[in-house]
């Protein structure tokens, strides 16, 4: 039997490399003939570029790009032919300081901007930005600044959300120029629009660190950037991720496409998955977030139009039958109620190799 295994990261538990094999290690205890494909998965968020090379193979170039709150941090651009691809989260994502320092209003996606630079640099003609994981919510204002743009004053665009409150005026003519030859592709984690009760501010601002009475201003802050640009554009969906990451994309004419969709396809997912007999995908977490853009949702639907059964392995099971069916999810298991709860927190390895290992009781043939 042929078993394609393609897990998302654990949140801070497992990479996406590891759940694949702590997966093919229980795996192979219950059914050592089986014929076992690792396919790490990400949505755009972290990981999107280790996944991308782990598969792909290509050039890692190592760049140190000004961080969220301006310190420097190291990133890296994966170089696969005249293609580049770059994790914004590397940049300004969630994981670079603790969560009781997390001050959304000051991070800036500057970093961002400069890995984007870096890869045009180096070559690429065409450059996928994964916007997930990011803890910044300054609408990409340090991106366009990074990138060329003038703003009346001239630091506005560089010290997160709060420098928007006193911006007057951008010219984009510069960073546009810079990318006129070079095609973008925004690989986003959400679909939400900039702007709004549904966009990225209110949706997302808290699980950033900005407080339930400061949502409203900041969400005013970026209507003053998209007044000041294209307000049409603020409103289209995926402008809001990344903080905004989206829509600084959009108006440097990149196209959006959900990040698992662009991992699926650089990787040839579907492909793979016609050789298969079973798909095998999960995260950390299966819960009502799992659906469109997020890795066990992409994975499902390519094993969809593969006509191969796709059953999640979890650390939690949140969802019931009938959800879980119409994510085009087989079945799910969790680690906590198969092995109990303590393995998800103390040893996710173990308990999802030995998860892995009764799953296979009931799929390998």
């Amino acid at each position: 039997m042929r078993v394609l295994i393609a897990p998302a990261e654990h949140a801070g538990a497992l990479s996406a490399l590891e759940a694949a094999q702590a997966i093919a290690e229980g795996w192979r205890r219950r059914a050592p003939d089986d014929e076992l494909e690792l396919v790490p998965m990400a949505d755009g968020g972290p990981g999107f570029v280790d996944v991308l090379h782990a598969s792909l193979g290509g050039e890692l170039l190592a760049v140190t790009v000004r961080g969220p709150y301006g310190g420097q941090v190291p990133g890296s651009v994966l170089l696969h032919g005249d293609a580049a691809y770059v994790e914004s989260a590397q940049a300004c994502g969630l994981r670079l300081g603790p969560e009781a320092e997390r001050d959304a209003e000051r991070a800036t996606t500057y970093g961002v901007g400069e890995l984007l630079l870096a890869a045009v640099e180096a070559g690429a003609r065409r450059v996928h930005v994964g916007l997930g994981g990011c803890g910044s919510n300054d609408g990409g204002a340090g991106l366009l600044a990074a990138l060329g743009a003038v703003p009346e004053p001239a630091t506005a665009l560089e010290r997160g959300a709060a420098g928007l409150g006193r911006l007057e005026s951008v010219d984009l003519g510069a960073a546009r120029d810079r990318l006129r030859a070079v095609g973008l592709v925004a690989a986003t984690d959400v679909d939400g629009p900039l702007l709004g009760l549904v966009g990225t501010t209110n949706v997302h601002g808290a699980q950033r660190g900005l407080a339930a009475d400061r949502l409203l201003v900041v969400d005013s802050w970026l209507e003053r950037l998209a007044a000041r640009t294209d307000r049409r554009l603020a409103l289209a969906r995926g402008a809001g991720a990344g903080g905004g990451l989206g829509f600084a994309l959009l108006l440097l004419g990149a196209a959006l496409s959900p990040g698992v969709d662009v991992v699926c396809r650089a990787l040839g997912l579907l492909e793979r998955a016609r050789r298969a007999d079973l798909v095998l995908t999960g995260e950390g977490s299966f819960d009502f977030s799992s659906r469109s853009g997020t890795v066990p949702y992409g994975v499902a639907a390519v094993a969809a139009e593969a006509l191969r059964p796709c059953v999640a392995l979890a650390g939690r099971v949140l969802v019931g039958a009938r959800e879980m069916r119409a994510l085009g999810i087989e079945s799910a298991y969790s680690v906590s109620d198969l092995v109990g709860e303590r393995a998800v927190v103390d040893d996710p390895a173990g308990g999802l190799a030995a998860l892995a290992e009764r799953v296979a009781r009931t799929w390998s043939r």
